[in-house]
């Protein structure tokens, strides 16, 4: 079992700094558009080859209302009609991929992102999940992890027996705040009952797993606000909590030019809510898994990791790693071996593109050899806190230290600093340097450049 954190608020001021979360390496910040279609169907015939295993991400980027904070690929409209245009171009996507791939690849993983996928009604959800069966190898017994983002403004007791029906067994509801005055500052008003509701559907209907996402740093959140807020969510005993440092990056997501940046917290407010929050969830008795995410200490994730099974990829930490990933719909990514691919972000191009019966692919990465190495040193890191000199130079065929001899300084005054332990032997991110592991990681890659850093938000 790791330490519990240990918290340095002057450590954490020298170190912290705008990074990739690393949900891939080489990042999405390095796709071109050298990468087309071809490689992707070149990658998926590799992929039915070895018949590895598959998970499968399906982005349903429509919203009914605008969260001034919200940075995802989205469609904001009253008109449930639009869906069904888009839902006959996915289904067409969905016939391409899979007639490349292997009837035997099981599906490991789903999870529908958006948006909000229960936006659609549920012939529609019931449509799209039996296209998804009639083309992919979807499990039958329950055992693989299939996710749903919910709002619970959206949702009620007959969309969770459906979505449970329809194969779900695990969901992830978004509640950023349940502060009044915050949500009308950020356009998003939902209250604890209609969340508790959702929660009690998906316990009763045997949903195997709850994940809640909290945002810090929002307009009009005072330390006390959100002490309250994440008592509250204590007391709904979800297994997993994602708790994010929010960005404000109005020049990049034109939704945040509502939000007054006068009412947004100091930086140093809301590293006291960080704190704050650490201090909550632990003494609760969650387990800080690495980069904003917490989980009971009998969750998959926490038991991944105790096990040094953890990985991470564009779903997130997951179980999932060794699946090759399929990215469904507008700006979905897919990862197949060493390729990744991203479809296009604008709605209009995706379903043209799809309605000439060609993919949707608009850029993406090959990764080399060099990429391959550093992207398993930075999984092991930010998953595992900890990397074993001689399994890397076995495995890759390197002498560690000659290999990444020009960042050896900074990872020895990391160490000074005390963020890390480095010896012969490996590097172990002490309890103290854990909060700011990004910044280790940041180290190891090779693509980031300063002008690239202004696009990702802070390590804490």
């Amino acid at each position: 079992m790791l330490d519990s954190l240990v918290w340095d608020a002057e450590l954490i001021r020298r170190h912290d700094q705008p990074g990739p979360r690393y949900t891939s390496y080489p990042t999405a910040v390095q796709f071109d558009n050298q990468v087309s279609a071809f490689d992707l169907l070149h990658a998926l015939r590799d992929s039915r080859k070895a018949l590895r295993p598959l998970s499968l991400y399906v982005h349903l980027p429509f919203c009914a209302h605008i969260c001034y904070y919200c940075a995802c690929n989205k469609v904001i409209t009253k008109d449930r009609g639009r869906a069904q245009a888009y839902l006959q171009r996915l289904e067409q996507e969905i016939q391409l991929i899979a007639c490349h791939l292997d009837p035997r690849q099981s599906v490991q993983q789903l999870h529908l992102g958006g948006g909000t996928p229960t936006f659609l009604n549920h012939d529609e959800l019931r449509q799209l999940m039996a296209s998804l069966r009639s083309h992919f190898n979807l499990r039958l017994d329950d055992g693989g992890d299939y996710g749903i983002e919910i709002d619970p403004r959206e949702a009620d007791w007959s969309t969770m027996g459906l979505l449970r029906e329809l194969g779900f067994n695990r969901v992830s509801i978004g509640v950023q705040d349940f502060d009044p005055l915050v949500q009308r500052a950020v356009n998003r008003l939902q209250t604890l009952d209609e969340t508790r509701a959702i929660i009690e559907a998906a316990r009763t209907l045997q949903f195997r797993s709850v994940n809640l996402d909290l945002i810090y740093g929002l307009p009009r959140q005072t330390v006390d606000s959100f002490a309250r807020t994440v008592d509250e969510v204590i007391q709904l005993q979800p297994d997993r909590l994602s708790v994010f440092n929010y960005a404000h990056l109005p020049e990049r997501f034109p939704p945040q030019r509502r939000i007054d940046h006068v009412e947004l917290p100091p930086p140093g407010v809301k590293l006291q809510m960080l704190k704050g929050t650490i201090e909550q969830l632990t003494a609760a008795g969650y387990r800080y898994i690495g980069m904003d995410h917490f989980a009971l200490p009998d969750d998959d994730l926490a038991i991944a990791q105790e096990e040094g099974q953890l990985q991470r990829n564009f779903q997130g930490y997951t179980t999932h790693g060794h699946c090759d990933l399929i990215g469904l719909g507008v700006s979905a990514i897919s990862q197949v071996g060493d390729l990744y691919s991203q479809n296009s972000s604008d709605v209009n191009e995706y379903q043209n593109t799809l309605a000439g019966a060609q993919l949707a692919t608009a850029r993406g990465l090959n990764c080399d050899a060099d990429d391959r190495l550093r992207r398993a040193v930075i999984q092991q890191l930010i998953c595992h806190f900890e990397l074993d000199f001689a399994a890397f130079e076995q495995r890759f065929g390197i002498e560690f230290r000659g290999y990444f001899a020009a960042i050896w300084a900074q990872l020895q005054q990391m160490q000074g600093d005390g963020l890390i332990e480095l010896d012969a032997v490996g590097i172990r991110v002490k309890p103290v340097g854990r909060l700011l592991v990004r910044s280790v990681c940041m180290l190891f890659d090779a693509h980031l450049a300063p002008q690239d850093q202004q696009r990702f938000s802070r390590v804490i």
